[in-house]
């Protein structure tokens, strides 16, 4: 049992790795295919080791997902808002010691979240069944705290603005049928490649990266980023509909501005903290709120509090190993990415992720791509911040709970 334990361990970590450092391929596309082959799968093996594969390789996900956003500007639904900061650091020397900051979130993200799991089991559903006939509701009060803390007028409209062209752009791509990996086109070009294009109109070099400790963020910093990260990454885990995006959203308005380094523990922190609390709402609540335990779900129609105990140390030893294993990936990419030129390589990465879309979402997703790049760059334009593009996932929710 152990033997099969540690294998299933250790093959998730490495599927984690190809997940997590690969634009496109994702947790949810792995776990699909496994349901697939779950039955030939369960003829050599049992369905809690499956489920250890899944768990290691979504929480080593959450740990690698930062270096490709990061070192190549290719995010994914949950580190969206974590590119341009990790770009910005990554352009004074600092791309190693950013995905580091989002390594340190998630350990101690995990941590914490594992050390208060026992707590919250039994308040769970009170959680559930309280706060759900108002998540759209407090949503738009997030939303509009998010706009009227632009302060100046024009800023507002334009804030606003931005933020309902990205969220009708989100109802469409989301609502088109048979689209495959919606969420890829629209996120990077909204968040990756409209950035990239920017860049290009300057005379932007990549600097030598410096693989130091450099990085100091003050201790109540810390603690601010890792408690926001573990609230709000707790409360979208159990509420349907919401994901560590919009876990970022409103963990942002709670902490306010805690500073680059910090913010960047926090977006590390809340990837972390959505999967794992994930797994209490699954024995809690018997529901599945993404799609990796959705595939937990096919495979086990419910599972014991011994079992869980079994997931939650899995998660525990998949975290450490991916932690050091981020590490090593960030020194590599650190390495590689002063060694080419930098326009070369922006254009390499915007043909790149253009090929990805068309492999998996054909014409139209280049169509959202090209339409998508287009609203990003809009508020570099009129000045205001980035993260009001968010929007094309914040108001499909809003209006999915409200209508």
């Amino acid at each position: 049992m152990f033997f099969d334990f540690m294998i299933a361990l250790l093959i998730g970590v490495l599927a984690g790795c190809i997940t997590g450092l690969i634009p496109g391929i994702h947790v949810n596309l792995i776990s699909m295919i496994l349901i697939s082959v779950s039955g030939y799968l369960l003829g050599i093996t049992d369905v809690v080791s499956l489920c250890v594969f899944i768990i290691a390789m979504s929480v080593t996900h959450t740990f690698l997902d930062s270096i490709p956003s990061i070192f190549l500007g290719a995010p994914d639904a949950d580190m969206a808002l974590g590119v341009l900061p990790g770009h910005r650091l990554l352009l004074e020397g600092k791309g190693y010691e950013a995905v580091k900051l989002t390594v340190i979130g998630s350990l101690l993200a995990l941590i914490a979240t594992l050390l208060l799991i026992p707590f919250m089991i039994p308040f769970v559903p009170r959680i559930y069944s309280f706060v759900q006939p108002y998540i759209g509701y407090i949503l738009i009060f997030v939303v509009a705290y998010m706009i009227l803390k632009e302060k100046k007028f024009s800023k507002i409209a334009w804030s606003s603005f931005v933020f309902f062209i990205s969220g009708v752009l989100g109802i469409i791509v989301l609502g088109w049928n048979n689209l495959n990996q919606p969420l890829l086109p629209m996120l990077s070009g909204l968040f990756g490649i409209s950035a990239l294009v920017t860049s290009l109109s300057g005379d932007t070099k990549i600097p030598e990266q410096k693989i130091t400790e450099s990085i100091e963020v003050g201790l109540f910093d810390k603690v601010k980023a890792i408690s926001a990260a573990v609230f709000s990454g707790s409360l979208t885990g159990i509420m349907p509909g919401l994901g560590a995006a919009q876990a970022a959203i409103i963990a942002m308005q709670i902490v306010g501005d805690i500073g680059v380094y910090a913010f960047m523990i926090l977006l590390g922190g809340i990837n972390t903290v959505n999967f794992t609390f994930s797994l209490v709402t699954f024995f809690t609540l018997g529901k599945a709120r993404n799609g990796a335990v959705v595939a937990i779900l096919e495979i086990i129609k419910e599972i014991s509090l011994s079992q869980l105990l079994v997931f939650l140390f899995a998660a525990l030893v998949a975290g450490c190993v991916a932690a050091l294993l981020a590490l090593f990936f960030a020194r590599v990419f650190s390495n590689l990415i002063v060694k080419v030129n930098y326009r070369r390589l922006v254009v390499g990465i915007i043909s790149f992720i253009t090929l990805m879309v068309f492999y998996f979402s054909g014409i139209v997703g280049l169509l959202i791509l090209v339409t998508s790049t287009a609203v990003g760059i809009i508020p570099g334009l009129l000045r205001v911040k980035r993260s009001h593009a968010m929007g094309c996932l914040l108001l499909p929710v809003i209006l999915f709970f409200v209508l």
